[in-house]
């Protein structure tokens, strides 16, 4: 099968962990320790998020005094080139044969989008409600709550096509496992046959849905630090999803912020054909394109939806 397998931040940094270079290095190792198992069974391309790392820069930008601040898409482009390279290095290292490519990827995007109006795309460290105060004072940013802490948002137009998908489709069919679309892909828009950035960062498993669907992929498998998407999250009447299909899914109204977009994504990509829209743990990523392990969406279910 082609697969394409999208990791969450956590995969580079877990929640609360300092923003070290070394830190991510320790956790992308892991995360291709488990891909490089798919990978042995099956054509996969990779995409990451980089939301941490983009609000870092952002911050790092801000502390230079003697330039204007890089815009999100120019940071956007650096992130995708530091985690690529940080991927490729460690999936070269765990699978020596395979050839593994890491591709700087465009988004267009609208540029009238409504996402420019109301910022909902979380970037950069969590940070306290007095932090986050202090940081709206002084630094102009919208904020809003991620769970128990605070985070600065910016907008996350649509995804409407990835410009590099000739590249990655003729890279893939040669047997390369790509690494692309990085933090959901640098954003553009697109005047005529000119492309150009925009102040955003786009939603990346919203557009690996674009790129599953596009690469007329088998599989989209979103992979995160939960090992199912849950109803009732956080209750005593929480329930894991086992599986279910794409009107099941819509039934329920889950957290635009954190796993609603994921839950958007897979469901929109069985819709559109693909056969197998799951999300997961990455720690169980064979399990989850084996269906005993995590939410899996698919139209080829019968029946009621199923729980753990």
């Amino acid at each position: 099968m082609l697969v394409v397998i999208a990791l969450g931040g956590n995969a580079i940094l877990q929640r609360g962990e300092p923003l070290e270079a070394h830190i991510q290095y320790q956790n992308i190792k892991k995360a291709a320790a488990a891909i490089a198992k798919v990978a042995e069974e099956h054509t996969v391309v990779l995409t990451h998020g980089n939301g941490p790392q983009v609000g870092l820069l952002a911050l790092q930008n801000d502390a230079y005094k003697d330039v204007s601040p890089y815009p999100l898409d120019v940071l956007g482009a650096e992130t995708e080139g530091m985690i690529g390279y940080m991927f490729a290095q460690c999936l070269n290292n765990e699978m020596p044969k395979q050839s593994v490519a890491a591709l700087l990827t465009q988004t267009i995007v609208d540029k009238d989008d409504p996402a420019f109006a109301d910022p909902t795309k979380f970037v950069g460290p969590v940070y306290s409600q007095e932090e986050a105060t202090e940081l709206t004072r002084t630094m102009g940013y919208t904020i809003k709550a991620d769970g128990l802490y605070f985070r600065r948002v910016v907008p996350s137009p649509l995804p409407k096509a990835i410009v590099e998908l000739d590249t990655i489709k003729a890279l893939v069919d040669q047997g390369s496992l790509v690494i692309c679309t990085g933090g959901g892909g640098v954003p553009v828009a697109k005047t005529g046959d000119k492309l150009e950035g925009v102040e955003a960062v786009v939603d990346k498993d919203r557009a690996s849905a674009v790129l599953a669907h596009d690469l007329k992929a088998d599989a989209l498998i979103i992979l995160s630090d939960v090992d199912a998407v849950a109803i009732n999250w956080g209750t005593p009447e929480q329930k894991n999803i086992k599986k279910a299909t794409t009107a099941q899914m819509d039934s329920f109204d889950f957290a635009k912020g954190s796993m609603g977009p994921k839950v958007e994504a897979i469901c929109d990509f069985v819709k559109q054909g693909g056969k197998i829209g799951a999300i997961g743990s990455l720690d169980n990523a064979e399990g989850i394109l084996r269906g005993i392990t995590g939410t899996v969406v698919s139209e080829d279910h019968k029946g009621d939806i199923e729980y753990y």
